[in-house]
């Protein structure tokens, strides 16, 4: 009987090592696991955050894009990287000269050009050169416009039978490439037909170009 006993005994024991060690590795286990868990929630939240941060300034701040098309040649060619700063058109002046990515009425992709004419003015373009014309005290004054940016072989042709253009509440934009860009000249591509238009509203512009990064770096 004795004998039994201790083999009882030491059974019980053995299964209540085996059931301790089970349990210290089950809890090592989860520890670990809970460790892991740890771990992905703050890479989630990093990433969470850093997402954030990224989106908020695309919407807010600036936004990259790739040029398209020779429409902005010499200053800018096809396949430039460019960043746009969104931060000007809501709160800051858009001036002459400037140059802003926007998506003009009736179109759906983002063009890339240069600010000619402002609200107020009327545009005026007469033997390849481009005047801009306000009123004062009832009388017209025209000044021809400052190209300096533009390589000295440029010319400025009407397009769609149009060589005057009054502006009201909106831009008036021109490609520095004249002959091969689409812009109010020809209302964008859309001939100015009835209810097209040449403006470019404020509230479709994106941004002003600021950087190139690629392949030249440029700050404009």
């Amino acid at each position: 009987m004795l004998y039994y006993f201790f083999v009882s005994l030491a059974n019980r024991i053995a299964w209540s090592a085996l059931f301790y060690s089970l349990y210290r590795e089950i809890m090592s286990l989860k520890k670990k696991l809970m460790e892991i868990l740890f771990d992905v929630f703050d890479m989630i939240s990093f990433l969470v955050f850093v997402g954030g941060i990224v989106l908020f300034i695309r919407f807010f701040v600036a936004n990259p894009y790739t040029v398209v098309g020779a429409s902005m040649y010499p200053a800018f060619e096809e396949n430039d990287f460019i960043v746009v700063d969104k931060i000007t058109p809501r709160f800051g002046e858009i001036k002459r000269g400037d140059v802003i990515v926007f998506v003009p009425p009736g179109k759906t992709i983002p063009y890339i050009k240069r600010v000619i004419g402002l609200p107020g003015e009327t545009v005026k373009i007469q033997d390849d050169n481009v005047l801009i014309c306000k009123i004062d005290k009832d009388v017209e004054n025209c000044e021809k416009l400052d190209q300096s940016y533009l390589p000295d072989d440029v010319e400025t042709e009407a397009r769609c039978g149009l060589t005057e253009f009054k502006i009201v509440s909106g831009l008036f934009v021109m490609g520095d490439n004249r002959g091969f860009s689409t812009d109010s000249r020809c209302c964008f591509g859309l001939d100015c037909y009835d209810g097209s238009s040449y403006e470019v509203p404020f509230d479709h512009i994106i941004g002003k170009v600021y950087i190139r990064f690629f392949p030249k770096f440029g700050l404009f």
